[in-house]
């Protein structure tokens, strides 16, 4: 039950930051991707590097467990599904999470954005086994793999030798330093 409570605790306050930083306003994420409007382009990207600084810092020096990690395995059907994602974002001006954020303030457009993901999903329920013949979901590059090798995990790294925790440091700070130096607005406004 506690877990549960958490859940919600912690999903309610992502939810409020989403709203605070514009994330469930279309018209800002639409301006992102034309990239006319930056600022919640720096925002993402920001809390992205600060995630990753924190997170394998905390693993480095051992205040994360290891074991709570869940690496993902990589295939094809990622990147389509990344494309059509994207595509769907160009197109409705909302993720999944900002989506489902902008629907609980009360945004309709969100409320059919979130029937229309609900309906994808079932369609890719029904269609999984014949998805699966297609080859699509066959692991590449290593399948569960991390880019270096994080102590403590089983998870095969794609470069030996190399600390996986220093890569995520060092990702997350270059990150970090692009959020700083992005600027407003890459095209002008019209």
């Amino acid at each position: 039950m506690t877990t549960i409570i958490l859940a919600l605790v912690i999903g309610a306050a992502f939810g409020f930051v989403l709203d605070r930083v514009g994330a469930t306003n279309p018209g800002y994420i639409i301006g992102m991707l034309n990239l006319k409007n930056l600022h919640l382009m720096k925002t993402i990207v920001l809390a992205i590097g600060v995630a990753s600084v924190l997170t394998f810092t905390g693993l480095l020096i051992g205040i994360i467990d290891p074991g709570h990690l869940s690496v993902k395995a990589a295939y094809i059907g990622v990147f389509v599904g990344g494309i059509l994602l994207g595509v769907g974002f160009a197109i409705s001006g909302y993720c999944p999470g900002t989506g489902l954020t902008a629907a609980a303030t009360g945004r309709k457009d969100a409320m059919f954005f979130a029937l229309g993901g609900l309906l994808g999903a079932a369609a890719y329920m029904g269609s999984y086994a014949w998805v699966e013949t297609t080859g699509l979901l066959d692991k590449i590059m290593g399948g569960d793999s991390t880019l270096g090798t994080i102590a403590g995990t089983t998870y095969p790294a794609l470069i030996e030798g190399v600390s996986g925790e220093w890569v995520g440091i060092v990702l997350g700070i270059a990150l970090i330093v692009i959020a700083s130096v992005l600027p407003a607005r890459l095209i002008p406004a019209k």
